[in-house]
């Protein structure tokens, strides 16, 4: 909870955890705290858990509270905690963000309410309540309209960075990278911005974005973090290489839906139990596995060299 009042400090690579299961499909939560201390060896800034990678609609609330308490408990404050609290009901959102403000997270995430395509007078007021709800507590909105079939439009999230003091900033996941702009301009210069985007997290870093909250992470966080770390050292050259270096890894993470493919990567790395993934989700296919292959020798360096940290 020390990073709740600094949110300024909520920057750089915050890592999006897929959630493991086991074979017959339970939550395993050794093998998430496990990940969580990989993550921090590897020198990522912050943790998330909860938002897509972490399939959280395939969860029942108590699930996601049980894996935001675990989480909390082994970060032990050394990294800000950002978990994905946000569903489709209103109800449910309230319940696992107050759960997470109990657990000690520094901030929120709350993504749009997917599949109802709500008004952009709709998103606001459901910020609003959620707001209002948690006054103590830091909320980062959370755009993905290719998952929610909704956009939170540059003008709605300037008037809720308006309205309300512990609503901090966004987390962007659309590929349209003059939509951050939008974002900004219209927020102002102050609203803190992650992209969730793998190909626009550098980009968006020129445009005065404080960091990413990125799924190659999952394979890859050491690279990830560093590359965050050149390009505020004003090591420009040097980050972008890093960039195009993670091209094949961020190709894998897609080659079926992910978090399958991380999953998969994961398992073969040991560092889970199981390559599980709930239904309607389905573990990576023979051809998607011949294809992720393929990607992680094109990406042979990186993961060569994160293997040994």
């Amino acid at each position: 909870m020390r990073f709740r009042t600094e949110t300024a400090l909520i920057t750089g690579s915050i890592a999006p955890l897929i959630t493991p299961f086991t074979d017959s499909g339970a939550l395993d939560i050794e093998s998430l705290r496990g990940l969580v201390d990989w993550q921090l060896a590897a020198g990522s800034h912050g943790i998330s858990i909860g938002g897509s990678t972490g399939e959280p609609s395939a969860q029942t609330v108590t699930e996601r509270i049980e894996a935001i308490r675990a989480v909390a408990e082994q970060i032990d404050d050394r990294v800000p905690f950002v978990p994905g609290t946000g569903s489709a009901k209103l109800d449910e959102t309230l319940q696992i963000t107050a759960a997470a403000h109990e657990a000690g997270a520094d901030a929120a995430l709350i993504i749009t309410p997917y599949y109802a395509r709500p008004t952009q007078e709709a998103l606001y007021r459901w910020y609003a309540t959620i707001a209002q709800e948690f006054p103590e507590l830091p909320l980062i909105m959370y755009n993905v309209p290719s998952r929610t079939a909704v956009e939170l439009a540059p003008d709605t999230v300037a008037r809720l960075y308006r309205d309300f003091d512990n609503i901090v900033g966004i987390k962007e996941t659309t590929k349209d990278f003059e939509h951050f702009s939008r974002v900004i301009h219209a927020a102002g210069e102050d609203i803190s911005v992650w992209s969730g985007i793998e190909l626009l997290c550098l980009p968006l870093l020129a445009l005065g974005g404080v960091g990413f909250v990125s799924a190659v992470s999952n394979i890859a966080p050491r690279t990830v973090a560093r590359m965050y770390e050149l390009w505020t050292t004003g090591e420009h050259d040097a980050a972008r290489r890093l960039h195009y270096a993670l091209h094949p890894l961020v190709d894998l993470l897609f080659v079926e839906t992910n978090p399958a493919p991380a999953k998969w990567v994961l398992f073969q790395q040991g560092r889970i139990t199981s390559p599980y993934v709930r239904p309607p989700l389905i573990t990576p296919t023979a051809a998607g596995i011949e294809r992720i292959e393929i990607l992680l020798a094109q990406a042979s360096a990186i993961v060569n060299e994160e293997k040994v940290f």
